[in-house]
C-alpha cells in the first residue's frame, strides 16, 4: 500500500510506517514532496537502483569531460616546458624579444 503523510503525521505516530510499502513525505503547508520513505523489504532493491543511477550520471559527465580533455594535443616545440615557459615562448613568437 502507499500513500502521502506529513512530517508532523510520521513523528507523532512512526509505527505507521509498518502498514505501508512506501510513503510520500509531504510538506502540509506547501503541499511540496520532501521524501520518500520506502519499507525494508524494498530498501535492497532501491538502493541498488539508485547506486546505478549515479555511477550512470558520473560517467556521462566523465564522458562530456573526456571530449574536451582527449582535444589537447601538444605541439612538439612545448612537450617538455613548464605552462609559464609555454606562454614565454609564445609571447617570444608573437611579438619579438
Amino acid at each position: 500500500m502507499t500513500t502521502k503523510m506529513g512530517i508532523r503525521d510520521i513523528t507523532r505516530n512512526f509505527s505507521i510506517l509498518d502498514e505501508y510499502d512506501y510513503v510520500e513525505i509531504e510538506d502540509k503547508k506547501t503541499h511540496k514532496t520532501k521524501g520518500l520513505f520506502v519499507s525494508q523489504k524494498y530498501a535492497d532493491e532501491i538502493k541498488e537502483l539508485l547506486k546505478r543511477k549515479i555511477e550512470k550520471e558520473k560517467h556521462q559527465k566523465l564522458e562530456r569531460l573526456m571530449e574536451f580533455a582527449g582535444n589537447l594535443e601538444f605541439e612538439d616545440r612545448f612537450k617538455e616546458l613548464s605552462a609559464k615557459e609555454i606562454r614565454a615562448k609564445i609571447a617570444e613568437e608573437k611579438y619579438g624579444k
